[in-house]
Parts: structure tokens; sequence; C-alpha cells
């Protein structure tokens, strides 16, 4: 089964096809980050015209890296939610007018089940049930995964999520965006324990997470240094954020798994390409004895294989929309699909 992906939540414009749900025949990426450099992070509108202008010729082109006619397509997956509202209806139009076109069914997904998903197209033998850590730009969840469409949210972020954070840190020290991997480069040259950051905790939900605190005493201390004229040891503090999001992502998502018996964790999202993240996941599991999948660097971020490999599984469970499906900015991960 060929299914079409399109993915459009932020700005990356992306079409796929994903032959049952494993299988990448094409992944073609239209990337809009040198634009919202110049900003400093995203401008919505900017991003929603920007899709408007890639999404027809990239389609083309992933018809046309798979070796696929129109004909060929089975289905269509598509990003409904969550992301910003006007970037996500653009996929969400362009992908109804596709199905209509080619009479075929149209499949809705949730990109953060598509972020785990991504990891199907990396290790061929992962099956739930499983534990997902999930962490990007938008969402940091902990999730546990008791089927391909079964899934419940066990914690997450009360506030700012973690790949905002490294944005925003990024910024403050004058690095460019996206700041994640600015942020790790930089924070590989020092060792750290040079600045003391909060580790915040959330009473009475040892799982949740908040990253607010963590962001503005980074600001604050930066914006300190420049004051009063002290040098900024800018690769300390890095190293020392980075270590202190690890430090409340990590053990979190090892308490999840030891509550729920899962045996393995998947890690998901833009922030899973963090090196310092995944060595402290690594190390975690290691010693804890659960089997840790880190998605390769190329499928950490956003893309259209994602939407297509989950879209094959949400077809299975009869997860089919027709042309009323409507674009969310926000919704849960475990809400049904069906009908969306």
């Amino acid at each position: 089964m060929k299914i079409l992906g399109f993915e459009s939540s932020c700005d990356e414009t992306a079409v796929a096809v994903v032959e049952d749900g494993r299988t990448v025949l094409s992944d073609a990426i239209a990337s809009q980050v040198e634009i919202h450099a110049l900003y400093g992070g995203v401008v919505p509108e900017i991003a929603s015209r920007k899709h408007v202008e890639a999404i027809a010729a990239l389609t083309e082109k992933a018809l046309a890296d798979a070796g696929c006619t129109r004909g060929d397509i089975d289905a269509v997956a598509v990003t409904y939610a969550p992301g910003l509202i006007g970037a996500v209806l653009v996929g969400l139009s362009f992908a109804k007018s596709a199905a209509l076109g080619l009479g075929v069914p149209l499949i809705p997904v949730h990109h953060i089940r598509g972020h785990i998903a991504a990891n199907y197209l990396a290790f061929p033998e992962l099956e739930p049930p499983f534990l997902a850590l999930a962490i990007s730009g938008g969402n940091t969840l902990l999730i546990d995964v008791a089927g391909y469409t079964d899934m419940k949210i066990l914690g997450g972020t009360r506030d700012d999520a973690a790949g905002e954070c490294f944005d925003k840190a990024a910024r403050v020290l004058g690095l460019s965006y996206p700041g994640g991997k600015p942020i790790d480069e930089l924070a590989r040259q020092s060792a750290g324990g040079v600045y003391h950051l909060p580790h915040a905790q959330v009473d009475g939900a040892p799982l949740d997470m908040s990253f607010s605190g963590l962001k503005t005493a980074v600001v604050n201390l930066a914006h300190h240094a420049e004051q009063v004229g002290e040098p900024l040891d800018r690769g300390a503090l890095a190293r020392d954020f980075t270590q202190a999001v690890s430090d409340t992502l990590v053990p979190r998502a090892m308490e999840a798994v030891r509550l729920t018996g899962r045996g393995t964790l998947v890690a998901a999202g833009g922030v899973a390409a963090n090196s310092i993240v995944r060595a402290d996941l690594e190390r975690a599991c290691r010693e804890a004895g659960i089997k840790l999948y880190l998605p390769p660097l190329r499928l950490c971020g956003d893309n259209g294989a994602m939407i297509a490999a989950q879209g094959y599984y949400e077809f299975l469970a009869d997860h089919t929309a027709g042309m009323e499906l409507n674009a969310y900015a926000t919704r849960d991960i475990s809400e049904e699909l069906k009908n969306a």
C-alpha cells in the first residue's frame, strides 16, 4: 500500500511516499529556515505563504522520486494537528484536493504520532507496546504507546516545550535559528559545571515538567553579564543549559518506563537529535536494561515520511476522514482520529 504523506505544521513543507508504513520510497522537503532565521524564529504568515508556493511542485517531486504515478497512490495522509494553524491548513487543504482528485481515502495524522512513527521507518523490528519520549519545538510528552493507534499521555511540560527553550536560549547566546544544532555544537566545547540552573518539579505530578523557569534563568544570566560587563562563558552556559534539559527529561522517562513496565523506550522529535540528551538516554537505558530506539538525525525533524508511516496504521484502524476534516492548532494525541 503506497501512501502519499503531507506535513506542513511549521516551517518545513514535506511530501513523501511510503509503502506499507515501513519503506520510504521518497521524502521531499522544502525548508524555510533561511527565511525565518532573519527574524530569529518562525513567522506564521510567512510560513503559510511559503507552504502555498512549494507544495504543488514538491508533490510532483515526491511522486517522481518514488517512481510513482498518481494512479499508484492508494491513500493520502496529512498532518491535521497540532501546529501553526495557517500552516496546517495549507497542507490539509492540498491533501484533501489530492485525495478527492485521486479518489482515495484521506487519513488524518496527529503530528506527534508521526514523530513516533519515524522510528518504524528506521527500525523494522520495532512494534508497540513501548514508552515514547516526544521532545520537539512545540511538544514535550511522555506517552504510553499500547498500540499503533492506542496512545495515552502520562506526563508532559506544563509550559514551554524543550525545543522552544533551545531556540530562546540560542537567541540570547547569539546563535542562529533554529537553536538546537548550534547550542549542541557550542555545548560540546565545554565541560560545564559553571552555572547553576533550576530543575523544576511539579508537586503531585512526578512525570510532568516545566521549562519556563530554566529559559528565564538563561536569559537573566546573559543579560546580567552584559549589563555589569562581566564575561559570559557561552560554552559553559550552553552545556549547563542542555544538561538541565536532559536532567529533566531522562529521569522522568525512566520513571515512566518503570511505572508502565515497558521494556522499550522510543525517542521522537527534534530534541532527540541533541547529542547530550541521546548520550544520557543511552546510558540510563543501558544501566536499567531497557531497549532504546533513537531515530537517526534525518528523521528527528519534521518530514512527510513519518506522516505517511503513521497514516498506514491509522488506515488499518479505519481512522479515515471526509472533506469536512478540519485543522487544529492543538489536539490531544490520544483523541480518536476517525471523522476528526
